[in-house]
Order: structure tokens, then sequence, then C-alpha cells
């Protein structure tokens, strides 16, 4: 059995795994297969979102688990995230009821807010997932919802039992100083993309001094968004190539992989990596077995370029928020 290991969550305590089960991009059969397996070999964190569209297939893969007797519903940390186009109050519990009902469960164990950007609401009869563009094609509508109310509104699903732990992902320090000033239920966890060249040292010590665990995503840099053909992670040389952590996975004799994970970890960051095979599944859940050095660790950090490639400006014209 791999090793596992926990982060302690505020205020409630309750222990949340560190390395979790990446679903995004996981689709039709695949993830079903992908959440299945995964819980077959230690995960018991499922990450997963409204927009990747794939609910209900990892629903289907969780139930496979749970009726086979691997896994109970309680062992089992099942995360999903509020789209931006349901951020008024009225949609909010419409977007965790669909996604709860996909999913196959009667709680979230984490419900993010997945960007503090709201859209133009889109029905769930017209399109869904809604995406980026209201039409479907290009143009991006702003809706001018203040944080305040989507959050009010997630904070209701708590009350009501919907929700175990509330986060905040793709929020910077400055909206989440905001949010804390009058959130009566405050966040446990932040989600935000933490690699090698974008190590947000800051922004990770500033949550936690506020009492946020905080994940990592898109922890190997442009390699996930190589897939989308996204111009800056193509003329942006792989992590998995480069001389600094080849050399440092070779000193060990593990995989460039394991040592990007591990840096991340060993910093006491939560992570959420993708696996497509079980050889995957079990590379990355094995990180946790490597000590890095103090030199190791801060040759890795020195890779920094403060390089985003999860950035709505970036991708979709008409989207002038930063986050």
């Amino acid at each position: 059995m791999p090793l596992s290991t926990t982060i302690r969550l505020q205020p409630s305590g309750a222990e949340m795994p560190q390395v979790g089960f990446g679903t995004w991009k996981h689709n039709g059969q695949k993830a079903s297969d992908a959440v299945y397996t995964g819980l077959k070999h230690g995960y018991r964190l499922l990450d997963c979102a409204t927009d990747y569209g794939n609910e209900k297939e990892c629903g289907i893969g969780l139930r496979r688990a749970i009726d086979e007797g691997v896994v109970r519903r309680e062992d089992v940390w099942v995360v999903s995230k509020l789209w931006n186009t349901f951020h008024r109050r009225e949609h909010v519990k419409l977007a965790i009821r669909k996604s709860l009902a996909d999913w196959g469960v009667d709680y979230f164990d984490i419900y993010y807010m997945h960007f503090p950007i709201s859209l133009a609401f889109v029905p769930i009869e017209t399109r869904y997932p809604p995406g980026w563009y209201f039409d479907g094609k290009s143009e991006v509508r702003h809706d001018p919802v203040p944080l305040q109310e989507t959050w009010r509104a997630l904070e209701e699903l708590v009350d009501e039992g919907l929700v175990r732990h509330l986060g905040v992902s793709n929020m910077n320090s400055g909206l989440l100083t905001d949010l804390l000033s009058y959130a009566r239920i405050k966040p446990s966890v932040i989600q935000i993309e933490i690699h090698p060249y974008n190590a947000q040292v800051r922004a990770a010590e500033f949550a936690r001094s506020q009492g946020l665990a905080v994940t990592a995503y898109s922890s190997f840099g442009p390699q996930g968004f190589r897939e989308l053909n996204t111009p800056k992670s193509l003329r942006t040389p792989p992590l998995f190539t480069h001389p600094t952590i080849t050399a440092i996975a070779a000193a060990h004799r593990c995989t460039p992989a394991q040592v990007i994970l591990r840096w991340a970890t060993q910093r006491g960051l939560a992570i959420i990596p993708k696996s497509d095979t079980v050889a995957q599944m079990e590379e990355n859940m094995r990180s946790l077995e490597i000590v890095l050095t103090a030199e190791e660790m801060e040759a890795i950090s020195g890779l920094d370029q403060g390089l985003r490639f999860n950035d709505p400006a970036d991708d979709f014209e008409g989207c002038h928020i930063f986050t």
C-alpha cells in the first residue's frame, strides 16, 4: 500500500488526504475507469468540477468502488467546484444539486468557488456544462455579482448539510482578505496553480497564516496544457526534461514527476495530479517516500518565473479579469 499522509483542515480538524486524484480531462468511460482504479490503488480524494463535464462518469466509478466494497462513501473525499455562471444566489443551489445528482452523492466534502469571476447565467437545459462562452462560441459575458452574495449562498449549503468544507480556487490574496472579512463560514482550503515555474511562495504562506490549507493544481506546469495546444505551454520547456529536475531525479533514482510532486508536498501542500495508468497512479503516490535536501528544494524553487498557464485572459478573448 503506498504511503499516505493527510493535512488537517481548520476549523473542523478533519484530515484531508495530501495526495488526491485529479479528474480534469478524464472523459467518458475513461473517467469512470480512472476513478474506480484510483480508489482501488489507495486514493481517497477525488478532485472534480462542474466545468470538467465528467461528474456523472466519475460518479459511476465511485459507485462501482462502493458497490464492490473497495471503499465506503465516508472514506472518500468527493470534491467539486461552483462554475462561474452560477454565482447568483438563486443559481448556487441549482448548480450543486445538479453536481450532487451527477455524482450520486448526498454531500461534497469540499465545494470550491472555481474562479472569483461571475459570468452570465446559462440555463442547464440550454448547455451543460456552460463553459466560458455565453453563446457557446466566442462571447464572454460578465455578470456583476458581488462575491459576498455568492459566498452567503455557499454558506447556506453548509448549513443544509450539502457541503462539509468550503474552498476557494484561483483567488489572489487581496480577494481572499476581503472574503475573510465577512465570511461567517471561512474557507478551509485554497486551490491555486503551483509548480516550479510558478512557486507561489507568498500566496501559499499568506493563505496558511489565515488558517487555509493549500492545494496545488497543474503540478507539472505546461505539461497538461500542451494537450490543449495553448501557445504559452507550447513555447515553455517541459519540466520533465529540465536539467535541474532530471539531475535531482537521477540522484534519487526516481522520475522527474516524482521530484516535482515531492517538492510540493514537502512544502506542506496538497496535490491532485491526474493519472492515466496504474503505473502513474502508483508513481505519483510513492513520491511521498522521497526526501529532498534543502539545497534541492531551493534549486527547484529557483526555477520560479511567476509563469501561469491557467489564465482566462490568455485563452478567452473578452475575459478581462486577472486572478
